[in-house]
């Protein structure tokens, strides 16, 4: 999928993306809009091409599936996200990592901050960047605060992986990728995944891969 080009109106650029029923293209790692941050919301597509635009999300982050999408990761440079996780997890898995169902919601203008300094490393993906994960350290708890989609302010705390996906998608609304947080020598394919580090944690894979896990 093509950039949008700079000169390109974002509300025109959303209503063409509407334009077919369906889930939103996802871009990949290597398209510029992933990189260059995004603009604050203020009203750019107005309330019902926003809430179009939202359940487009929606619909994307289902079929992918995923935890998570943000508007630059189907081309739209905004700062927008959505997070919805049913924790579909072992006790194991959720023990460990701290995972819990998530309801959905929609992030407007986000930003975080870590809450402490305890800090958790797991193996973490990307619908950006499809067939690979890699092991991301990152704070255990944050505060995020911004909006909903209705204007209303967001402050609140977050922990586990909750607080990670959080993280993941506000990131991707200032141009990172969780790759440029990565442990590199942790970047194992899904199949090798599925095949090898389907543990809890990945101290099994660092041990063999020969890295540390870090924290």
């Amino acid at each position: 999928m093509a950039s949008p080009t700079d000169h390109a109106p974002l509300a025109e650029l959303v209503e063409q993306l509407l334009s077919t029923d369906g889930p939103l293209p996802i871009v990949a790692a290597g398209d510029p809009v992933l990189r260059r941050g995004t603009e604050r919301y203020d009203g750019q597509l107005g309330p019902a091409l926003l809430a179009r635009f939202i359940e487009a999300l929606r619909l994307t982050m289902h079929t992918a599936p995923g935890v998570g999408l943000a508007a630059p990761q189907v081309g739209v440079p905004l700062r927008i996200a959505v997070i919805e996780d049913p924790a579909p997890v072992t006790e194991e898995v959720r023990l460990a990592r701290g995972r819990v169902p998530q309801p959905f919601r929609v992030l407007v203008n986000p930003s975080y901050e870590p809450l402490g300094t305890a800090r958790a490393a797991f193996f973490e993906g990307c619908l950006s960047v499809p067939g690979w994960q890699a092991v991301v350290a990152r704070p255990v708890e944050v505060r995020l605060t911004g909006e909903d989609e209705n204007g209303r302010t967001v402050d609140e705390e977050f922990s586990g992986w909750p607080a990670r996906i959080v993280q993941h998608e506000t990131d991707h609304l200032d141009g990172m990728l969780y790759l440029d947080r990565a442990e590199l020598r942790s970047l194992s394919s899904n199949e090798a995944m599925t095949e090898r580090w389907t543990q809890a944690t990945p101290e099994e894979a660092a041990a063999a891969l020969g890295f540390d896990v870090p924290d």
